[in-house]
Order: structure tokens, then sequence, then C-alpha cells
């Protein structure tokens, strides 16, 4: 079972989760997701638990708990691609170039005077 850990302290590290989770069950993996651009951690980390039971078990004890001075959320993570995705339902294409409209910014225009 893969699990969402939110809110997580910026010095929280993949042992440090692995080691909390584990009191509830076997750890597969662990990790904290960092910012690529400044290599500082995002707030929230992963954790995948061997036994589903075993998961459930760690949402119940760690959701809302206190973690290295924050408050965590556990939550079950949701897979990739359940989101509902956007777009529509359309079959525009948005990279063909668009014509002019008549009597654009561009165009002489006419005005009657009276």
């Amino acid at each position: 079972m893969n699990l969402f850990v939110g809110n997580l302290n910026p010095v929280t590290n993949a042992d440090g989760l692995k080691m909390l989770f584990s009191e509830f069950g076997d750890v597969v993996s662990s990790k904290v997701i960092f910012d690529m651009a400044t290599g500082t951690s995002r707030g929230f980390g992963f954790v995948e638990m061997n036994d589903k039971n075993q998961g459930f078990d760690a949402i119940d004890n760690l959701d809302c708990s206190y973690f290295e001075g924050n408050i965590i959320s556990v939550k079950e993570a949701k897979q990739n691609g359940t989101k509902p995705g956007g777009g529509g339902g359309n079959n525009r294409s948005f990279n063909k170039p668009r014509s002019p409209r008549p009597g654009g910014y561009n165009q002489e225009r006419n005005f009657n005077k009276y």
C-alpha cells in the first residue's frame, strides 16, 4: 500500500520516515520529494508498506500526529492518472496558425464621418 505523507519538516529524510512507519509493519520503500531547482524538501513524501492492513493501521495512528516538529498528514496515495484530467472533448488543434479576423487592429479602417 502506497501512503502519502504531507506537511513534513524540511529536515525530514527518507530514513526518518522509514523508522516512523516501521512501527506499524514492513516498509518496502520511503522517499521525501525534493525540488530539483533548489534542492530543498517540498514538504511531502511517500511510504510504501508491504501489507494493506499495516498501511491502514499507520494511517489511523499517524495522521494528524506530531513528527519532527510538524503535525503530519498521512493518507492513502492516489495513483497517477486517476485524477480527471483537463481537456475537453473538442478536436481543435491549438498549434495551427490562425488567420486574421476581418476588421482586426492591423487592418485599415474606414470610418464614416458625419
